[in-house]
């Protein structure tokens, strides 16, 4: 098949991370005999130094001819990056925040799973640990507090801050199906997260995603209150599959679920509309203070291809590839400097960046 791939290789070490993403598509293209064309696209604090804003109007343009974007990190050290100088509006992340709306991103996919080899880099007990696990957060993305109305005033000879949280029954519907969708795929449960003993947005929460649940009498549907399911995923991540959120509990959970699977390095996410377009990307951050080191995981970004070639390009044997590389790169001892303390019981040796990207694709076809 044909298919147009953007490639935005955003901040500190995102240049470093998608290249190795990059190698992996290119690799699946020539053993499985797919044409993939590149685009650059320019975002974050690269594109403010390079047009001023951290997301033109063009690069949206760009974005929306691709098949689907595979993005790496954005923003800088906010303690010594004039990018922090600027109004909050001018600032990287909000071009992150930016093309996420403009593309109508509404799904958010994080996978968290504990690979055998990486146990040991599990901060819960071993018992725990032992049990491993293989979550998916699916987390609304558009809507919710951080796109709600806000204002910072005086009332009174004080200053008072409002953020709005607002959801309507669409854009519950939307993401709940997407939900559900996975689930049907994976292990048929889905938990959904809220609020409800307190917000009217975690009800209207709730009561659609019951309606929606009655169209898949397969899946199994329980509900959990956010605080209580921070507290499940620590002492008992196993009993996940699918956990449906909103933006912002999903924001919060899907950072600690991938703290419990060793390194956040390890952990891909998917930003899918409602076509097959999505935007592919590590969960970590730019992580500065290591860019230009070439001592990064590659592993989140390659693991994002893999996503990418799945949902967006419906090449399931060829994400499956790349998976399976991973796996037996992991099993073979290769370690990046983050997960290399972890053996498992084999021989390790720790390699670079590009090193890893390297071993990943060789292990493909």
């Amino acid at each position: 098949m044909e298919a147009k791939i953007g490639l935005i290789y955003g901040d500190g070490i995102g240049p470093e991370i998608v290249r190795e993403g990059k190698k992996i598509l290119s690799r699946v293209g020539a053993v499985y005999s797919h044409e993939f064309q590149y685009t650059e696209i320019l975002m974050g604090g690269c594109s403010i130094d390079a047009c001023g804003e951290p997301l033109t109007k063009e690069a949206v343009e760009s974005a929306k001819a691709q098949d689907a974007v595979l993005m790496g990190s954005i923003g800088g050290d906010a303690a010594v990056s004039p990018w922090y100088k600027l109004p909050p509006e001018k600032r990287p992340e909000v071009g992150l925040l930016g093309i996420r709306k403009a593309l109508n991103l509404f799904a958010n996919l994080r996978p968290a799973s504990l690979y055998p080899e990486l146990k040991g880099a599990c901060p819960l007990r071993a018992d725990i640990a032992d049990k491993g696990f293989d979550l998916l957060i699916m987390r609304e993305l558009t809507g919710g507090l951080y796109f709600g109305e806000r204002k910072t005033e005086e009332r009174d000879g004080l200053i008072v801050a409002t953020d709005t949280l607002v959801y309507n029954e669409e854009e519950i519907q939307r993401i709940a199906i997407r939900a559900f969708d996975v689930a049907m795929k994976r292990r048929k449960k889905v938990t959904s997260v809220d609020k409800a003993n307190v917000l009217d947005s975690s009800r209207l929460w709730r009561k659609v995603v019951e309606e929606v649940a009655k169209d898949y009498p397969e899946v199994t549907l329980s509900h959990m209150l956010v605080d209580n399911c921070a507290m499940q995923l620590v002492k008992g991540p196993a009993q996940f599959d699918v956990v449906l959120t909103e933006n912002m509990f999903g924001d919060i959970l899907s950072d600690e679920a991938s703290q419990i699977t060793g390194s956040i390095g390890m952990l891909p996410s998917a930003s899918l509309n409602d076509t097959k377009f999505g935007l592919y990307e590590p969960s970590g951050g730019s992580a500065p203070d290591i860019a230009g080191k070439g001592i990064a995981n590659p592993i989140a970004t390659i693991l994002s291809a893999a996503m990418l070639l799945r949902y967006s390009l419906d090449l399931n044997q060829e994400a499956d590839a790349v998976e399976e590389a991973v796996k037996k790169v992991l099993a073979e001892g290769y370690r990046t400097v983050d997960i290399a303390a972890f053996k498992e019981g084999v021989e390790t040796k720790q390699v670079s960046t590009e090193e890893m990207g390297d071993c990943i694709a060789e292990r493909i076809g």
